[in-house]
């Protein structure tokens, strides 16, 4: 059996095709394969509020070869959800209706809070200490969700319109990052030693360059090193010395200013790096509610 799961970032659109396996009563899921299209929604959402017809007609196609994708491999049900750029896009849902009709895909623009709930399907807290508080942060191309951990349950979360495009477009506020700032200093005053929860493409990259092994966390010490390796080379050099994709080479910066700002001033000292994202959390809401839920 097969799931799909689509997202459509800021950034990137994505479409993840899962294997689910059942074994031993307990519900899994293997990845089978991955396509990602850098289609970069925000750059039109954050600063024009409008997606233009160019990249309409990108989605449109993206979202059509997505589903022929999904019959060929037989996949039973499937879930597409956008995010931070068509929300914020005066005509959001009118691309919706477009990719309904001309690509046959149904989708639905998600709120930041849904968008941090799908994340959390991910089945992150099952893997923390319950002795421990965590600062779950996932940094998007337009958008950062926070959300404080303790003794494995959720107590506040928040999502930000701070994020990687948008900084790079210079349409984040400072007011923006002056409530994150409030935000975390109000919830995660009561907690010592918190730790951080990393999630998103770029803290993915990023764990892999610190050559961390799995399951071990990043200093944020780690974490400077690179930002500040990454930041003495030059876009072209980032893309031909260091072999990043050129719609990663550049998002990388404000990513990792983005984390280490809230580590900074959450009082965080090191991450952990699960490797998960928004992809993950659509199969896993998808098996919740098709076999967990039916006790298949």
């Amino acid at each position: 059996m097969r799931y799909g799961a689509i997202d459509i970032g800021s950034n990137a659109v994505r479409l993840l095709i899962a294997e689910i396996v059942q074994k031993n009563h307990k519900v899994e899921f293997k990845k089978n394969t991955l396509v990602r299209v850098p289609l970069r929604l925000g750059d039109d959402a954050f600063l024009d509020k409008f997606i233009s017809s160019g990249k309409g007609d990108e989605l449109v196609k993206t979202m059509t070869a997505f589903r022929q994708l999904m019959e060929v491999f037989k996949v039973e049900d499937y879930m597409a959800c956008a995010t931070s750029a068509m929300r914020e896009a005066t005509n959001g849902a009118e691309l919706v209706q477009r990719v309904r009709t001309e690509a046959g895909v149904n989708l639905e623009i998600v709120e930041g809070q849904k968008e941090a709930n799908i994340i959390y399907s991910t089945h992150i807290a099952e893997n923390l200490d319950i002795d421990k508080t965590y600062l779950y942060i996932d940094v998007g191309g337009g958008s950062t969700e926070l959300s404080v951990f303790n003794e494995g349950k959720v107590l506040v979360s928040r999502s930000f319109p701070i994020g990687t495009v948008r900084m790079l477009d210079n349409a984040d506020r400072p007011e923006t990052w002056e409530s994150m700032r409030e935000w975390i200093r109000e919830h995660t005053k009561d907690f010592k030693h918190l730790l951080g929860i990393g999630t998103g493409g770029n803290i993915n990259k990023l764990f892999r360059m610190s050559e961390e092994k799995d399951g071990k966390p990043m200093s944020i010490n780690k974490l400077n090193d690179l930002y500040k390796f990454l930041s003495s080379h030059s876009l072209k050099e980032r893309i031909s010395l260091l072999d990043l994709n050129h719609d990663r080479a550049d998002v990388i910066i404000p990513a990792c200013e983005i984390y280490l700002t809230v580590m900074k001033w959450a009082g965080i000292r090191s991450i952990f790096v699960p490797r998960v994202g928004l992809v993950d959390g659509i199969i896993n809401t998808l098996i919740d509610k098709n076999i967990l839920k039916k006790g298949h």
